[in-house]
């Protein structure tokens, strides 16, 4: 059995995605973390057959899912802008 094909490898690049995510937020590594983990748990119940590029193409619609989710549940509102007070650099 080839180790992709465990479950939880596959959790556990899910759980260390997320980790990493709060390191660079944007809700990318959060969807792949989202993703990783459903496939984790997809191989786990046996839905998931062995098969490497069905397993990336659920990671990839799931963070893609995900990604959109949160961009609507957190992103900029339509109508938002941003505006800057203060710079930066000033003290």
């Amino acid at each position: 059995m080839m180790l992709w094909q465990e479950a939880w490898v596959w959790v556990t690049a899910g759980v260390i995605l997320g980790a990493l995510e709060m390191l660079a937020p944007g809700f990318v590594l959060l969807g792949f973390a989202a993703g990783a983990i459903l496939v984790g748990l997809l191989i786990w119940l046996g839905v998931l057959g062995a098969s490497l590029p069905w397993m990336i193409l659920t990671l990839a619609v799931a963070a893609l899912v995900v990604w959109f989710a949160m961009r609507k549940i957190a992103g900029v509102r339509e109508g938002q802008t941003k505006i800057w007070d203060r710079d930066i650099n000033e003290n």
